[in-house]
């Protein structure tokens, strides 16, 4: 077996360093390209690996790490890492707001090296973290091999494995058995089954989803409270009088879908604005040219210094500001609904007491609990027609911000405490060093 595994490895490898010129090539690669090659150099050495793959998988490292103590008084030193830009800019302020807090943590951001096994050796062979803790599931055999090699304890956390995912990884077992995380916690009994399948039961247990922990309610939202106009840095470009709706989170797959919702939205209430913001933003010409074909005026948020007319969408090619839009939103979509993609954060609307509208697929979030959908808190319809006359009903009779929040706050508190779950086994883990 262990010949089999190191074969497979090695032919791994080979596929990195043939596929590596062309690699160089791909706009999302080449940014960090020196971090991701290690042509740049190496990464500083760190008790604690954190590996999030992109954006949001960010913002929960970043919820994990800004409260956690360093075992004996630190200092906890933490590389920090992601595969892609936004992911890498988050962890960037992650690291400023956790250094800045002098709690003993010292946080590194760096972009995830390319997964060559000769790449991950040397990186995690330099790096000797004790512990890596993986967000989410990134199933990297390089770097599981290279952690494996240096005796570095492995936590998953808050593992998501859909069965087709499932059915991809028993194409060969025995390597990712071979591989498997030292723990692995899922979010939900079925997501801890599919682990259990292909690492055994005795790894893994089920813990609440940390997305549970980001979402606070902002407390009051009054005209001079949290969500309210004045207050919001996005009020300068957003004008009072005319309700925005915010698509979050949508995705290429679903284009035609959003672009003809957002057209039809418009046609029956022409004094509104749309806010659309792509869940990846180097599909922002692909969208530009959607929301183009339907007709539509179009703004891209970097180049607004000014506010909008009515009857505008804004096409959001900026990152991290999808909370305070929902903070001044009437109504709100959220992607990764209409196509089969499992669906995007609709919790994230809820605490900013808007109430969400979604597709159909949501299985995503299916650890949120068909709950939500039976207390009125979200709406989840059939397909984009049901979806329009969902929104236009929520513009025409908008529950109460205060409301909505309030018992979406009541929903989650209950359901928290997945941040403090997965501080604590690391801290086991480093512990046992």
């Amino acid at each position: 077996m262990a010949k089999g595994i190191d074969a497979a490895l090695t032919a791994y490898n080979a596929l990195w360093k043939c596929a590596s010129p062309m690699l160089r090539l791909n706009h999302r690669l080449r940014e960090g390209w020196d971090q991701r090659t290690l042509t740049g150099g190496l990464p500083a050495r760190a008790d604690l690996w954190v590996q999030a793959a992109s954006g949001g998988e960010a913002y929960l490292a970043w919820e994990v790490l800004k409260d956690m103590v360093p075992p004996d008084g630190g200092p906890l030193r933490v590389l920090a890492t992601s595969a892609t830009r936004q992911g890498f800019e988050t962890l960037c302020r992650a690291a400023d707001d956790i250094n800045g807090r002098k709690q003993g943590l010292a946080v590194q951001p760096w972009y995830f090296p390319l997964d060559a096994p000769s790449i991950m050796r040397r990186t995690v062979a330099h790096v000797r973290p004790r512990c890596a803790l993986i967000l989410e599931t990134e199933l990297w055999p390089g770097f599981l091999d290279a952690c494996r090699r240096q005796g570095t304890r492995v936590l998953l956390a808050n593992g998501r494995m859909t069965a087709r995912s499932l059915g991809g990884y028993l194409a060969w077992p025995g390597l990712f058995r071979a591989l498997a995380p030292d723990r692995i916690m899922a979010v939900s009994e079925a997501d801890g089954h599919r682990f259990a399948t292909l690492f055994g039961r005795d790894r893994v247990l089920v813990m609440p989803n940390i997305k549970f922990d980001r979402m606070t309610a902002p407390g009051p939202t009054g005209p001079t409270g949290p969500t309210g106009h004045d207050d919001n840095p996005l009020a300068g470009i957003i004008p009072e009088d005319s309700p925005l709706v915010v698509f979050g989170s949508v995705r290429k797959q679903e284009l035609a879908e959003v672009a003809g919702l957002a057209a039809g939205l418009l046609r029956a209430r022409p004094e509104a604005v749309i806010g659309l913001f792509p869940r990846h933003l180097h599909h922002i010409p692909l969208w530009s040219r959607a929301l183009d074909r339907a007709g539509l005026s179009c703004a891209e948020r970097s180049r607004l210094t000014a506010p909008v007319a009515p009857g505008s969408v804004v096409l959001w090619d900026t990152f991290g500001e999808l909370l305070p839009a929902y903070g001044l939103a009437r109504a709100a979509f959220v992607g990764g609904s209409l196509a089969p993609l499992g669906g995007q954060n609709f919790l994230e609307p809820i605490t900013r007491g808007v109430v969400p509208v979604i597709g159909p697929h949501w299985s995503n979030f299916a650890w949120v609990g068909r709950e939500i959908f039976d207390s009125g808190l979200a709406v989840r319809a059939a397909d984009p027609v049901e979806a329009l006359a969902a929104l236009l009903r929520l513009l025409d009779d908008t529950p109460s911000r205060d409301h909505v929040s309030a018992r979406g706050a009541a929903y989650i508190k209950d359901r928290r405490g997945g941040a403090a779950a997965v501080r604590k086994q690391v801290a086991d883990f480093l512990d046992k060093d």
